[in-house]
């Protein structure tokens, strides 16, 4: 694929981050873009700034959790485009908190969005990929796709899941010329952090100093739309952190030290801010 040009591409958590980089970045290359997310304000200004031609790009406000709504929302964009060349399944939410204080509903939310999101919208436009033999799906995982840490524990239950599963669907659907591509960024820096859930249910409302230093979503955005022009079955994106999968499965005894060092970091900063009795 040399070109995005008239190419339908629909995109999950356009409405800032990496979502809003990638439709800056498909618009740039004459895309047709249908943009989804919950905040239909903000989806209207990442629309505005595309500078595309307004038949060229669709709002198409959703939140990923109402999973009953999934064909309802295929068949509007069906209905304004005839097709969806390339889903790219961004959408999602992050949490911050202890497996002990966290929430049972906060850790279905994120599986819910993470997870079910994914796949119930990937389902729902399948049909219409199979009749034309032609499509991509790109699924959002994570280097957290590949391990834990500590104080996300459903979030990187959250993006196993995504891994494995389009893993599986991409064997499934591969004779029927559509192409699975997962995308595990590293530290990206958009706001993923400060919008994380609390074990209260309320915004962290702060950035940690990996995300604050990682790499910019436009650099992201350059990257993954190579890794989609080449086919690419599976890439990670972002700067030295991306080396942790490969520590693992190269050197798990270091690996698993360097995790254990963290979390013991982590819990002494959270010990030093508790009140005290």
């Amino acid at each position: 694929m040399a070109t995005f040009e008239d190419q339908v591409i629909w995109i999950t958590g356009a409405s800032s981050g990496i979502g809003e980089a990638l439709a800056y970045a498909f618009a740039k290359e004459g895309a047709r873009l249908v943009l989804s997310a919950r905040r239909e304000v903000e989806l209207l200004k990442v629309a505005a700034n595309c500078k595309a031609p307004k038949a060229n790009i669709m709002v198409l406000p959703l939140d990923l959790e109402d999973s009953a709504s999934c064909n309802l929302w295929v068949e509007r964009v069906l209905a304004q485009y005839g097709k969806v060349d390339i889903l790219i399944n961004n959408g999602g939410v992050g949490h911050i908190g202890y497996v002990d204080e966290m929430p049972e509903s906060i850790e279905r939310k994120v599986m819910e969005i993470n997870f079910f999101g994914q796949i119930n919208l990937t389902k729902a436009l399948l049909p219409a990929m199979r009749a034309r033999k032609s499509g991509k799906i790109v699924a959002i995982s994570s280097i957290l796709g590949d391990f834990g840490m500590a104080g996300l524990a459903a979030y990187a239950a959250s993006k196993h899941a995504v891994k494995g599963y389009f893993e599986s669907l991409r064997a499934e659907v591969a004779a029927e010329n559509i192409q699975v591509l997962i995308v595990s960024p590293g530290f990206i820096k958009t706001e993923v952090t400060k919008n994380s859930i609390t074990p209260d249910g309320k915004r962290f409302e702060k950035d940690s100093p990996a995300q604050e230093k990682g790499m910019p979503t436009a650099t992201f955005a350059k990257k993954l739309l190579r890794a989609i022009k080449n086919n690419k079955k599976h890439v990670y994106i972002g700067r030295k952190e991306i080396l942790a999968p490969y520590a693992k499965f190269f050197a798990p005894g270091l690996f698993y030290w360097l995790m254990a060092k963290i979390a013991k970091r982590k819990q002494a900063k959270m010990d030093e801010k508790a009140p005290k009795a």
